[in-house]
């Protein structure tokens, strides 16, 4: 098969986007297909429109307002079909929602090219978070016309497919995230690290990952680390990650470590390294971080929705509030700093939980929902498909 993916990020980018869509295309390709990767070109890219050995089609891109770093696709409609006509994709999976996503879409609708696109990102739930909570049904209109227009809208959760499905999302499919268990380890816990922190192997690492933005709840998770403090005046707070909220962050905490953007296995490290994280988002479509945290053996605070629900509810009870207590959440992130017995069975419990998600299963489910994509094209009766122009 030869299958095309199309994404407005991609690595070194550093989001849950970016990397289940390097881990797909890297998968695909280990089971013998022929991947035509669609991205926005990158400050590191050489000249041309595809970078050699890689089949992917470099388009134009514009940064993201207030995160640095980040980019979408501007439309590339035209080039797609043209590319598309000369070497035709079998199925074609977007990731993104962007400029680049929508031409995707429109170029594949117009070849009669089967497409499954990933629903990755609450941009509806964003809208409250940046002031704007009027647009939260605009954006969620806008996301259910884009994704209804192609045959499977692939998401990571069975809540999210049934909160989908009554906004009037149809083809949803479940595909679940998986964890590479070879990267996220307890083994790779580093002294030295914890040192650097100013912490040592008695006292207590309380880390977030992920972007530091306003939709990532972070206030919540500095009132749970000043009141876990009372209690355990030998924590520190070490933020991995970047976004337009560090600065402002960093000027009122001083105090806390600010460990920039981790990759590979510097960032399992990090993890491994920790006691607990706290994870107060209430805008994550999954949270890879969650599943990574638990490969780690390294407890976590998260609300009871997406990856929480969906794989650290069973492993560990304790751990998940009610979506919005921000006192129960403030109260488990005090439990799991005072009671270390709590805090041991909790990290035990944690990586036999996401043991069964090997990658290599998640990739051949997406497989064969992409073959399923292509039989059912080559099956439909004329009659009833696409008109070419449509």
């Amino acid at each position: 098969m030869r299958y095309a993916i199309v994404t407005e990020t991609y690595p070194p980018e550093v989001n849950g986007v970016a990397l289940t869509v390097h881990g797909f295309e890297q998968g695909l390709r280990a089971r013998g297909h022929a991947i035509d990767l669609v991205r926005p070109r990158q400050h590191d890219d050489a000249g041309g429109d595809t970078r050699e050995g890689d089949d992917a089609m470099l388009v134009r891109g514009a940064r993201l307002p207030r995160y640095p770093g980040l980019q979408f696709g501007l439309p590339a409609r035209h080039r797609l079909l043209a590319h598309w006509r000369a070497q035709r994709p079998d199925a074609v999976y977007i990731a993104t929602e962007g400029p680049l996503g929508w031409s995707a879409l429109a170029a594949a609708r117009r070849l009669r090219i089967p497409v499954a696109s990933g629903f990755h990102t609450r941009f509806d739930h964003y809208m409250r978070d940046y002031g704007a909570g009027w647009l939260e049904p605009v954006a969620l209109a806008w996301m259910r016309r884009f994704h209804n227009r192609g045959d499977a809208t692939l998401v990571p959760t069975g809540e999210l497919a049934d909160d989908l499905r009554t906004h009037g999302f149809a083809h949803v499919r479940r595909l679940p995230r998986g964890i590479d268990l070879d990267r996220f380890h307890p083994d790779l816990r580093d002294a030295g690290m914890r040192s650097r922190w100013g912490v040592g192997e008695t006292g207590l690492a309380v880390i977030h990952v992920g972007r530091i933005a306003a939709e990532k709840n972070l206030a919540l998770a500095v009132r749970a680390f000043r009141e876990l403090q009372v209690v355990r005046p030998d924590a520190r707070f070490i933020w991995v990650g970047d976004g337009p909220e560090r600065a402002r962050l960093q000027d009122a905490n001083p105090d806390f470590v600010f460990a920039g953007v981790q990759r590979g296995e510097a960032l399992a490290a990090h993890f491994a390294s920790a006691d607990l994280f706290l994870f107060p988002s209430l805008s994550e479509t999954f949270g890879n971080v969650t599943l990574e945290a638990m490969a780690s053996g390294l407890p976590i605070v998260a609300y009871d929705y997406g990856a929480a629900r969906e794989h650290l509810r069973d492993a560990a009870p304790d751990a998940v509030v009610a979506p919005g207590d921000e006192a129960g959440f403030i109260a488990t992130a005090l439990r799991l700093a005072a009671d270390d017995d709590a805090h041991a069975a909790t990290a035990r419990a944690l990586r036999p939980a996401v043991a069964p998600l090997q990658p290599d299963r998640v990739v051949a489910d997406l497989d064969a929902l992409l073959q399923s994509l292509v039989e059912g094209r080559r099956d439909e009766p004329q009659s009833v498909a696409q008109a070419p122009g449509a």
